[in-house]
C-alpha cells in the first residue's frame, strides 16, 4: 500500500434533507464517520475533490487519513451514494479503524493472462467473469489494493473458486468453506451463432400461385 491518500473534511452542524441540498448545491458533499467506540461524525466534503479520487480504484480499498478540525483517523470508504443520472457524489460513509485490530471489507480482483489462457488461445472460449470483488479480513498494515487471478491455465469450461486464490501474506477470505466457495471466473463456449436468413422458410411457389389466382377472382 505504498499509495497514501489525504482527505480533509469539515464538521457539519446541520442534518436534514434540507441541509444536504443546501450543501450539494453548493459543491459539497455530505458525509458519516462512525466505529471504533466513537460517536458518529457528520461531516462536509469537497466535492470536486472527492470526485477525482473516486475515480482511482486504490481509493476504494485503502486505507484514507480524514482530516477533521485539526484530528486525523485512518478510515476506509464504507458505502457511497452517487446520482442516479448526474456525475454527482450524494453521500459517503466512512469507518474508523484501528491499526492494531483486523478489519473486514471487501477488495477488487484483478483477472490476468486473459487472452493467453489455454480455453481461449488455443481452444476458442470466451471468459466470464462471475464476481469482481472479494470481502477479506487482514490487518490494516496488510490490507492490498488487489487481489490478482492468474486464469493462464484455465481450460474451456472449467472455473476457478475462491478456495483457488493465492492469497497475500496475513489475508483470509470471509465465509469461505466446502459449501461456500463460490466461482470468481470461467471460460465457455461460445454460442453458436444463428444466420436470421437460414431460419426464413421460402414459400413453396405453388403455394403462391395458388394465392395469385385466389385473389384475382375477388
Amino acid at each position: 500500500m505504498s499509495i497514501k491518500f489525504e482527505i480533509n473534511a469539515e464538521v457539519r452542524d446541520t442534518k436534514g434533507k434540507g441541509a444536504s441540498r443546501r450543501l450539494r448545491h453548493a459543491d459539497k458533499v455530505p458525509a458519516i464517520v462512525y466505529g471504533e467506540g466513537k460517536d458518529p461524525l457528520s461531516i462536509t466534503l469537497d466535492h470536486n475533490d472527492i470526485w477525482v479520487k473516486l475515480q482511482q480504484e486504490a481509493f476504494h480499498s485503502h486505507i484514507l487519513t480524514l482530516n477533521v478540525g485539526g484530528k486525523s483517523d485512518n478510515v476506509i470508504m464504507r458505502d457511497i451514494q452517487y446520482h442516479p443520472y448526474k456525475r454527482r457524489v450524494l453521500h459517503l460513509d466512512f469507518l474508523r479503524i484501528a491499526m492494531d485490530h483486523a478489519l473486514q471489507t471487501s477488495v477488487p480482483l484483478h483477472f490476468i493472462n486473459e487472452e493467453t489462457a489455454t480455453g481461449v488461445k488455443l481452444q476458442g472460449g470466451l471468459v466470464s467473469h462471475l464476481i469482481s470483488e472479494v470481502e477479506i479480513e487482514c490487518m490494516p498494515a496488510d490490507l492490498p489494493e488487489y487481489i490478482e487471478v492468474d486464469i493462464g491455465e484455465l481450460e474451456i469450461d472449467q472455473s476457478l473458486h475462491l478456495s483457488d486464490i493465492k492469497l497475500p501474506a496475513g489475508v483470509t477470505i470471509l465465509h469461505l468453506d466446502e459449501d461456500h466457495d463460490q466461482a470468481m471466473v470461467s471460460i465457455h463456449k461460445p454460442r453458436a451463432v444463428v444466420d436470421p436468413v437460414d431460419e426464413v422458410e421460402t414459400p413453396d411457389e405453388e403455394a403462391g400461385e395458388s394465392s395469385d389466382d385466389d385473389a384475382s377472382d375477388d
